[in-house]
């Protein structure tokens, strides 16, 4: 979100404030981590043509991730004009939530309306603990003669003016925010402003759909200017502006001077209410099944960098995508969110660095980013010992066991080296993506020899890349589809010998094979046997006296002489 600050209608840059304070003590620091989920961010950049970078404003993104008493609880919040606003919410939020409101409620009307008061809730004890400051601002500006401009007020009244900036750093400034509560096996999402919650399924098939949860409050919204229209505001003159106020955000938590103080803001001052609400959007429940693969909460900086980037027009699916491939690579979950931030991190810098004048313009600058990734059902295989994806797993390997070896014979997991097959989806579009893949079992010794001609093949099938495809919808319920990068894993057990039980049947090649006769089974064993890729060399004979070579007289010599 771009950061500017108003002060009497004039809009100046915000100062540079410090990042090194020690952060305050909260009552969420005791609550328990959900280990089921990992975040990954980044902080606002201003590049520069030399390489050197320098950031904006403090970091403004905060967000939470807890588990309790069966109920998780993520947010993101995205905070303009100073982290107050957002650093309240991330702390208040889980008190309107977690302490007792979900008790006894089991209808989703009954969810959606605890959702519902804890954002107005937050906002509320969010002004209440500006009071004081308010209070000193208002009284200050009774000091100053009705009617005056702010290019007078500066210059009769410096002092005055001086106090009413400081107390505008204290009091300005709010947050966008998305909550995400999963609650008797459904999942609840809210929002106001321009975060986002996908949540990405796979099918039977292995297709992985994505599915935008969030509506989006900015001026760009028909809704929202629907909405501020009926107010009695100009929306065209707004949607030029692309702002309202000191952001584009038209929902948000907190933001005193386009609340309490929008009478101060010319383009504002018509209104006949208050033009941003806090009032957020909440979904229905959606149901967490074996079809869940994971849910992804993140700030505008993230899809804003990679659309102004690469200006793809399917930002959900792509952001997806990354998530899917960086799960195969990993072996965390913040792993894997801090992977998928600094992709696109650099692909922002790079277009900035090598493109043209209008990418350049584009680019130029990013805002704070924050992902956050909680895993469902997608496996994690590079994960050891930690609950997000079991044991990592090699192709036909046997683990190591100190001495001795224990009684129970134990289990390995191997991927499902079956290729996966899709449905047709040509009226998707299409875009190419590479999975590793992975590695079938080694066959049995003594069939190699009749079995070599077919490994280029196997070889072939494994290289292979998937193609995911995606379909474009509406901003509310946008869903893609694109392949999963495998859906089905097979546990296989040992034998006493330690062998792996033989997983495909070859009785009907040994009774192909007895069926032959020695002619023609010497005759495959030869068409089978491993080919040289050279040429035959054909030695040349040596020189010998009747050769013309040899018959030739030395220089200097006669047949006489011989």
């Amino acid at each position: 979100m771009s950061k500017s600050r108003v002060a009497n209608g004039s809009v100046n840059s915000p100062n540079r404030l410090d990042l090194q304070t020690e952060p305050t003590p909260c009552w969420t620091d005791d609550l328990p981590v959900c280990h089921h989920s990992g975040v990954g961010f980044s902080t606002n950049q201003i590049y520069r043509e030399d390489g050197n970078r320098r950031e904006e404003h403090e970091f403004e993104d905060k967000n939470f991730h807890f588990s309790q008493d069966g109920v998780c609880l993520y947010g993101v919040f995205d905070g303009h004009d100073g982290s107050r606003a957002s650093n309240f919410a991330a702390q208040r939020m889980p008190a309107e939530l977690l302490l007792g409101q979900l008790s006894g409620k089991t209808t989703d009307e009954e969810v959606k309306e605890v959702l519902y008061q804890a954002f107005i809730e937050v906002e509320k004890s969010f002004f209440e603990s500006i009071d004081e400051q308010l209070v000193a601002r208002t009284t200050l500006q009774l000091q100053l003669p009705e009617g005056i401009s702010y290019h007078e007020a500066c210059q009769q009244y410096p002092d005055i003016i001086s106090q009413l900036h400081a107390l505008d750093k204290e009091i300005y400034g709010g947050t966008t925010g998305t909550v995400v509560l999963i609650y008797k096996d459904k999942l609840y999402v809210a929002n106001v402003g321009d975060t986002r919650a996908l949540l990405v399924q796979t099918d039977a098939g292995g297709i992985m759909s994505v599915r935008q949860l969030t509506v989006e409050h900015t001026i760009e919204s028909e809704q929202e200017q629907a909405r501020l229209a009926t107010l009695g505001l100009d929306v065209d003159k707004l949607y030029q502006m692309r702002k309202i106020g000191t952001s584009d955000c038209t929902r948000c938590i907190g933001d005193f001077h386009t609340k309490g103080g929008y009478k101060d803001i010319e383009i504002l001052s018509q209104a006949v209410r208050e033009p941003v609400i806090a009032e957020p959007h909440v979904s229905d429940g959606y149901p967490i099944d074996s079809s869940s693969s994971f849910l992804l909460i993140m700030s505008d900086g993230l899809y804003h960098a990679l659309q102004d980037a690469t200006e793809t027009a399917r930002v959900n699916t792509e952001v997806a995508q990354m998530v899917a491939s960086e799960f195969n690579v990993q072996s965390t979950l913040n792993g894997v969110a801090q992977a998928c931030v600094d992709k696109v991190v650099r692909i922002h810098h790079d277009s900035f660095m090598m493109g043209t004048l209008e990418v350049k313009a584009r680019c130029h600058k990013r805002g704070d980013i924050t992902l956050l990734v909680r895993n469902f059902n997608y496996i994690l295989p590079n994960a050891i010992g930690t609950p997000t994806g079991g044991s990592r797993f090699l192709p036909v390997s046997v683990p190591y066991y100190p001495s001795p070896r224990p009684p129970v014979p134990p289990s390995i997991s191997i991927p499902d080296s079956t290729p996966l097959t899709f449905g047709n989806e040509s009226t998707q579009d299409e875009a190419t993506t590479p999975v590793a893949s992975d590695q079938s079992p080694s066959r049995s010794p003594g069939t190699n020899s009749l079995l070599d001609t077919n490994r280029e093949q196997t070889r072939d099938s494994q290289a292979s890349t998937e193609t995911y495809s995606t379909t474009n919808s509406t901003q509310s319920s946008e869903e893609t589809r694109f392949p999963s990068r495998f859906y089905k894993r097979e546990k296989l057990i040992l034998d006493e010998n330690g062998r792996v039980e033989a997983y495909v049947d070859f009785s009907d090649f040994y009774r192909a094979i007895e069926a032959m006769t020695d002619s023609q089974r010497e005759t495959l064993n030869n068409e089978t046997k491993p080919k040289s890729g050279y040429e035959t060399i054909v030695e040349e004979p040596t020189a010998s006296a009747t050769s013309p070579v040899s018959s030739q007289p030395l220089p200097g010599t006669s047949t006489a002489d011989t």
